[in-house]
């Protein structure tokens, strides 16, 4: 299958830089597919997974906590504020982070702002067990 040039780039590190045949990632649109010769384009990206297929046949997942997705005729870029691969992440602590952010969700009901920080932290702890193969135990409070 036909190849293109995909980084994926964080503030602390390029997490991915080389030739991809597909990349499927969350928008705030809904989830989009990536191949090569994929028109211009341009998409912000929710907290959630990006799944890249490479030519050998093997399959990347990676679970990202926003950021943006640009197609050019170059490259595809995903910026994003963290990213880390399925087998990076540390599930205890994910767990332990999901339970922090449901407690600050009970705790801020009458504190929009802080609720809606605490409702982010939740979304990307869950996003997180998910990605590394835990099955997280509650559902996000919207």
């Amino acid at each position: 299958m036909k190849t293109f040039r995909l980084q994926i780039i964080t503030p602390d590190r390029i997490l991915f830089d080389g030739d991809a045949v597909q990349l499927t990632a969350r928008t705030t649109e809904g989830d989009v597919g990536i191949l090569a010769g994929h028109t211009r384009y341009a998409a912000v990206l929710k907290t959630g997974v990006l799944t890249i297929k490479l030519e050998n046949g093997e399959t990347r997942t990676a679970a990202v906590a926003g950021g943006a997705l640009k197609v050019s005729d170059e490259k595809t870029t995903v910026i994003t504020t963290a990213a880390e691969w399925a087998e990076e992440i540390d599930a205890d602590w994910a767990e332990r982070s999901r339970q922090d952010a449901l407690h600050k969700v009970e705790q801020y009901k009458n504190e929009p702002d802080r609720q809606e920080r605490a409702n982010l932290k939740l979304q990307r702890a869950l996003n997180r067990l998910r990605v590394s193969g835990r099955d997280p135990k509650v559902t996000q409070n919207k």
